[in-house]
């Protein structure tokens, strides 16, 4: 053994890690200390901003339709009449507003879930095959994306009524199959998710396409395909202006353009006044959204983070 060979003992490995530790201490101390109050501040007056409204939504649904109108708006008052009112709002005018509910989740389901598969097929599509065109097709979604869909709300009835869809389901489920948004999303996103060698390799394996796309590029497309499919829900359950002009049918009337009409109620002659059930069903209204959230978040929050760390 050469003199400049070091022999660790217990009493050296033990001395290095109180360093070790001491060194790691000290800088997650500092980091500990690290905070910006005015970033804090920032925050918690964004967090207040954002649920103040649910907040007065809430203590609102909780008053009469008196109450309603002589209390303050952001504190409760007099007897708890949350459980009446939703009792009222779903029986009132035989129970339309539980057919609005229905008909919102109809669109919902076909339109969005629509939506969101053939954004996923047509972005996957674009991302990983080439063709003539394709440049051409990419310039047409852009475009697409930068026109607001009030803009084609009104060249859209004009070609719907002369096809006689108008107050009809498909009227609202047609046009909500088209998301150029998602298209482009899922287009991107595929681009770099699933790498072109793990197609080949699947390919070569004798697997398919329709095999290779369901078994493997889907899997690897989930956070993307859930950032579309929470797009899609929201833009489809707030859905107004283009059910407005429409429908003229109360029956297959959304959420959304029942409610306004309930709220109008008051302003025609000999029109009740219903505000505290316009609130309510406002408040039951965003109960779905708020539990798809809730129950899709996960899953992108895990595949956000899947391959953040390389091994």
């Amino acid at each position: 053994m050469s003199a400049s060979t070091t022999i660790a003992t217990p009493a050296t490995r033990r001395q290095a890690a109180r360093r070790t530790r001491h060194a790691h201490g000290s800088g997650g101390v500092g980091l500990q200390k690290r905070r910006s109050i005015p970033l804090t501040v920032v925050m918690a007056l964004l967090v207040i901003y954002s649920l103040l409204p649910l907040f007065w939504l809430f203590v609102s649904s909780t008053k009469t339709q008196a109450q309603l109108l002589s209390s303050f708006g952001l504190w409760f008052s007099g007897p708890f009449a949350l459980f009446d009112n939703i009792g009222q709002t779903l029986t009132y005018d035989n129970g339309v507003f539980v057919r609005w509910l229905l008909n919102t989740l109809l669109y919902v389901v076909v339109g969005a879930g629509g939506a969101t598969f053939l954004a996923l097929i047509g972005g996957y599509g674009l991302a990983k095959f080439n063709f003539p065109g394709k440049r051409a097709v990419f310039a047409i979604v852009l475009g697409a994306v930068a026109i607001p869909g009030t803009a084609l709300a009104v060249p859209t009835f004009l070609m719907f009524s002369q096809m006689h869809l108008t107050n009809t389901p498909w009227a609202i489920i047609l046009p909500s199959l088209i998301s150029p948004f998602g298209l482009y999303l899922i287009w991107t996103y595929a681009a770099d998710a699933i790498p072109t060698e793990l197609l080949e390799a699947a390919r070569m394996d004798g697997a398919g396409e329709f095999r290779t796309f369901f078994t493997i590029s889907i899997r690897l497309l989930t956070p993307g395909l859930v950032t579309v499919l929470l797009f899609t829900i929201v833009a489809t359950w707030n859905n107004y202006f283009l059910p407005l002009i429409m429908l003229s049918e109360p029956t297959w009337y959304p959420l959304t353009v029942g409610l306004n009409q309930w709220n109008a109620q008051s302003q025609t002659v000999g029109g009740q006044a219903i505000y505290n059930l316009v609130i309510t069903g406002s408040l039951l209204a965003i109960v779905p959204i708020i539990v798809a959230f809730l129950f899709l978040q996960r899953y992108w929050q895990s595949g956000l983070s899947a391959g953040s760390v390389k091994a």
